[in-house]
């Protein structure tokens, strides 16, 4: 990953000088702000070569405007070349799942009036969020979590307060899976939190959880049944409990998956029911 020191030139700075339309003194303050940045002076280079090489096509013409069809084609090298930078610096994995989620955005049906105005999650769109969360803080190696295991308590009180709901963080140890702790994550409309999981071949496991309005779902009883969903390594059970939603993403088969949301569901559920009001 290029290292970055200093501050960056803009878009237009670095497109002018790629154009050599600075004046001396302008093209020597975008230099020596390119020469900090050493990925983009690169890039720039690249794009003034290939501008030269256009130019070099029609030498007679070097007066006259670029045409239209030209400049169009360099713009949209440019900026292909600049999404290739940005996921570069995300990393493959939380890339290809950013991809994945912007794709579903787009190919997703749209939401009705009322829908919009209660700030209503799809289902798709909740796992696309979770698994986006899962593939950037999964395979970290420091910072995996914000809060650890070790203040359990504090992690659970103050993530409930940040949601509004008290949360259950469930036992997976019978399935070899211990909590190493969580975090707060912004949502569409609100907080969400994430828990995560790891067993004994380190491999880990995500709860991702927080208010979703669901104009459809009844004040008593489950909103919706599991939905199942994979993205490239990744597969998530998510569900909906009492305007609560909740997503399990790992790297597992189906069944496997399943098999830990259904116990996940059956130990919050159970929680909630002991805990609610006579």
């Amino acid at each position: 990953m290029p290292t970055v020191s200093g501050p960056s030139p803009t878009q237009e700075q670095i497109h002018a000088w790629v154009d050599q339309r600075l004046s001396p003194e302008e093209h020597a303050a975008v230099e020596a702000l390119l020469a900090a940045q050493p990925h983009l002076h690169g890039e720039a280079r690249q794009w003034r070569a290939q501008a030269q090489a256009l130019r070099a096509l029609y030498p007679e013409d070097r007066g006259a405007p670029v045409p239209d069809h030209l400049e169009d084609s360099l713009r949209q090298l440019a900026l292909r070349q600049q999404r290739h930078t940005l996921w570069a610096r995300w990393g493959g994995m939380a890339a290809s799942v950013a991809l994945a989620f912007a794709g579903g955005w787009y190919m997703r049906p749209p939401l009705s009036g009322a829908a919009m105005a209660a700030g209503t999650s799809s289902p798709h769109t909740f796992i696309q969020q979770a698994s986006v969360a899962y593939a950037v803080y999964a395979p970290e190696v420091r910072h995996p979590v914000e809060v650890t295991s070790a203040e359990q308590a504090h992690l659970v009180q103050w993530l409930s307060k940040r949601l509004g709901r008290t949360l259950r963080v469930p036992d997976l140890s019978a399935e070899g899976y211990t909590l190493m702790g969580g975090r707060l994550l912004p949502g569409d409309s609100g907080a969400r939190a994430q828990f995560m999981f790891q067993d004994a071949a380190d491999h880990r496991i995500t709860l991702y959880l927080g208010g979703v309005s669901t104009p459809t779902a009844q004040p008593s009883g489950h909103d919706t049944a599991f939905q199942f969903s994979s993205q490239g390594k990744n597969s998530s059970f998510y569900w909906v409990d009492q305007g609560f939603g909740y997503a399990l993403t790992g790297v597992l088969d189906r069944a496997a998956l399943m098999q830990l949301s259904e116990l996940v569901f059956a130990q919050i559920s159970a929680a909630d029911t002991v805990t609610q009001p006579k």
